[in-house]
C-alpha cells in the first residue's frame, strides 16, 4: 500500500487504518460518530494526500479543459475553483473533478479522484492533441481539508491570506504554518465549511503543517477525523461518491449535476446529454430516509408498493446528525418525487422509506 506524507501520524495517533484507493488510510480515530461531531459543531483534520492532482498548462490548455469537461471553465478568474465532471464517450461519467485556475487561460489544477488517477490521467492525454503540457503532481502534493464551522478561526493565525473571509469555492497561494507557496481554497466534501490546503511534500512541510495545526486548535479540541466520518458527512449532505453514486454508466442529469453541464460549449457526449435534457431521465438519485428500522447500503435493491425493482441503493449509513438512517439511489423516474413512499430490500424483508430532500442537513 502506498502511503500519504502523514501515513506513520495516523498510525503513532492508534487510528483504525484499512487500504482505500491503493492507500493505507484511517478510517477512524476516537469513532466515527465522534469525528463526525467534531466536524459538524467544531473542527476536523481529514488527511486526503491520496487525491490526485495534475497540472495543465499552455496556451491552449482552457481548450483541453473546456472539451474533457461538462463545467464552462472559461468562466474562471485566477483564484476561482470549479466542481466539474469528466464524461466518457457513452454518455457516463471517467469521473468529478475540481478545476482551479491559477492563470487565466493558460494555467490549471485539476483534483481527481485517488482511485481515478490513471484513468484520468489516460482520458485527458488521449484527448491532448494540442501539445499542452500536462504534468501529474499527485505523488509530491500533501492535501489536508479542516473543515467545521471553527476552522478557519482556529487556522486564521497560521497565515496571513484572510481565511476568515475567503468565498465559497476561491483560493489564495503563500505561506501557511511557515511554509511557503500553500494554496488555501474554500472546499471542501462536508458540507460544514473549512478550507483545503496543498502544498510540495518536500522537506518538512507535512510535518510543519500538520503540527501547527493542531498546536493552534489544541485550545478549541480539534481532531482528526478519518474516511469513515468523511462518507457519513458526505452523505448527509447528498454528495456524490465516484464509484458508488456516479461510475461509468451514470449521466449528470440521472445524478442531480444538471447545474455543471453547460450547453454553451462542445464537450464529450455532449449530444447525449443535450437528448435526455430533451427527452428526460428514466432514472434519478434520489436521498432517502427510512422510516422501518435498518441500514440501507450500496447495492440493496429498491422496489415499489407492489414489489416491483424500481432502482438500487448507491450510499447508505446512519446519519450522526439526525439519528437515522439515510441513503441515495437510482429510482424510475416516476418514483422520484419527494415523499414517494419505497421499500428497501435488506436481507429477504422490505423495509418502508420515503424520498426525501438533498441535502438531509
Amino acid at each position: 500500500m502506498k502511503k500519504t506524507p502523514f501515513t506513520e501520524k495516523h498510525i503513532a495517533l492508534g487510528a483504525k487504518m484499512a487500504e482505500f484507493a491503493g492507500y493505507n488510510m484511517p478510517i477512524s480515530y476516537s469513532g466515527i460518530n465522534d469525528e463526525h461531531a467534531a466536524v459538524r459543531k467544531n473542527a476536523g483534520v481529514f488527511d486526503v494526500s491520496h487525491m490526485g492532482e495534475f497540472i495543465l498548462k499552455g496556451e491552449h490548455a482552457l481548450d483541453l479543459i473546456q472539451r474533457v469537461t461538462t463545467n464552462d471553465a472559461s468562466k474562471l478568474k485566477v483564484g476561482q475553483a470549479q466542481y466539474s465532471s469528466l464524461p466518457n464517450d457513452n454518455g457516463g461519467l471517467v469521473d468529478d473533478l475540481l478545476v482551479y485556475c491559477l492563470e487565466e487561460n493558460k494555467v490549471y489544477m485539476l483534483v481527481v479522484n485517488a482511485s481515478n488517477i490513471q484513468k484520468d490521467w489516460n482520458w485527458i492525454s488521449r484527448h491532448n492533441n494540442r501539445n499542452v503540457e500536462m504534468h501529474n503532481i499527485s505523488d509530491k502534493t500533501g492535501l489536508l481539508a479542516i473543515q467545521g464551522p471553527n476552522a478557519t478561526t482556529i487556522l486564521q493565525p497560521l497565515t496571513e491570506i484572510d481565511l476568515m473571509n475567503m468565498k465559497y469555492y476561491t483560493f489564495a497561494k503563500g505561506k501557511f504554518a511557515g511554509v511557503d507557496n500553500v494554496l488555501i481554497s474554500a472546499t471542501g466534501y462536508t458540507g460544514a465549511g473549512g478550507v483545503e490546503i496543498y502544498f510540495e511534500d518536500k522537506d518538512d512541510n507535512a510535518n510543519k503543517i500538520w503540527n501547527a495545526i493542531f498546536e493552534a486548535g489544541a485550545a478549541s479540541g480539534i481532531k482528526p477525523v478519518g474516511l469513515g466520518a468523511r462518507d457519513t458527512l458526505r452523505l448527509e449532505m447528498g454528495y456524490c461518491l465516484y464509484g458508488n453514486d456516479i461510475d461509468d454508466t451514470t449521466s449528470p442529469l440521472e445524478a442531480g449535476l444538471s447545474w455543471i453541464t453547460k450547453f454553451t460549449k462542445d464537450f464529450t457526449s455532449k449530444e447525449v446529454f443535450a437528448q435526455q435534457k430533451a427527452e428526460g431521465v428514466e432514472r434519478k438519485l434520489v436521498g432517502f430516509e427510512m422510516i422501518d428500522k435498518g441500514i440501507p447500503r450500496h447495492g440493496y435493491e429498491i422496489k415499489d408498493f407492489r414489489g416491483d425493482s424500481i432502482g438500487v441503493v448507491t450510499s447508505g449509513t446512519q446519519s450522526p446528525s439526525l439519528g437515522k438512517a439515510i441513503g441515495m439511489g437510482y429510482v424510475r423516474t416516476a418514483s422520484a418525487a419527494i415523499d414517494t413512499e419505497i421499500y428497501i430490500k435488506v436481507r429477504d424483508k422490505l423495509l418502508l422509506a420515503k424520498v426525501s430532500k438533498i441535502p438531509f442537513v
